[in-house]
């Protein structure tokens, strides 16, 4: 089992189990199944459009736009699925897999281009070859799209299996006071974030992961102009989500 380590824009540092070649080439059979759907829609859509008297202009026509199309389907299918769905396609999303930068920051719309274009070159003329070679012997799992990209994918299943509310019983909180009011300016992708460092702090337990606690702690200590270190870090954390339930639900 290959992990990555990813330092977060929080400068938190959380380490996760890169997707593998099996995970990966079940998610593209799922995206290849969609994009033949798509494909063959549009198709049907093609030869409708040119359903009146054959001519060898709009004949000749139809078979460039016929012959393109599969490049320009598979390109924007997989720029659009990852872009809108958060580094996610269709497959990706069913296996529980995602595109992440390795420097921790968002990945932004030109990464999901470069890893697209590069999709088919790794994956569709080489038929996966090459993209299977460099998945199964990269240290970071990379295919060219990811190393155009600085990119890696990594599973995320274990993430997908909580809400917020998944912490606490919301219906219990009606007379509940919120102890750091200040927890409104972050996100609800903040407190994902600290859900899944107290979850993988649980499921692992080592000196690794208490140190990230630690490190988590403090850097939201230094956010909330919270002044005494509490006791129990893990407490502290639940508390925060807590209060961020109550404060913006």
């Amino acid at each position: 089992m290959k992990t990555i380590e990813i330092t977060t824009t929080q400068k938190v540092t959380i380490e996760y189990e890169l997707a593998g070649l099996r995970d990966r080439f079940l998610a593209q059979l799922i995206d290849y199944m969609v994009i033949f759907g798509i494909g063959l829609v549009l198709y049907l859509l093609l030869l409708a459009a040119f359903n009146e008297e054959v001519t060898s202009d709009n004949g000749e026509r139809a078979a460039i736009i016929a012959g393109l199309l599969p490049l320009f389907l598979y390109i924007m299918y997989h720029f659009l699925s990852e872009l809108l769905m958060d580094g996610q396609s269709i497959g990706k999303k069913s296996v529980g897999i995602k595109v992440v930068r390795l420097d921790g920051k968002e990945v932004t719309p030109s990464d999901y281009l470069l890893r697209a274009i590069f999709h088919f070159i790794d994956s569709v003329l080489s038929v996966y070859i090459l993209g299977s070679m460099l998945i199964s012997s990269t240290d970071k799992s990379q295919r060219l799209g990811d190393l155009a990209a600085n990119t890696a994918v990594i599973k995320v299943k274990f993430n997908l299996r909580f809400r917020l509310e998944d912490i606490l019983k919301i219906n219990s909180l009606a007379d509940y006071e919120p102890l750091y009011p200040e927890i409104r300016q972050f996100s609800e992708e903040d407190m994902l974030l600290i859900k899944s460092v107290i979850a993988r702090s649980r499921q692992y337990g080592n000196d690794a992961h208490k140190q990230v606690i630690n490190q988590l702690v403090r850097d939201l200590m230094l956010k909330l102009d919270v002044r005494q270190e509490p006791r129990d870090k893990i407490h502290f954390l639940k508390t925060l989500i807590k209060d961020y339930i109550v404060l913006t639900r």
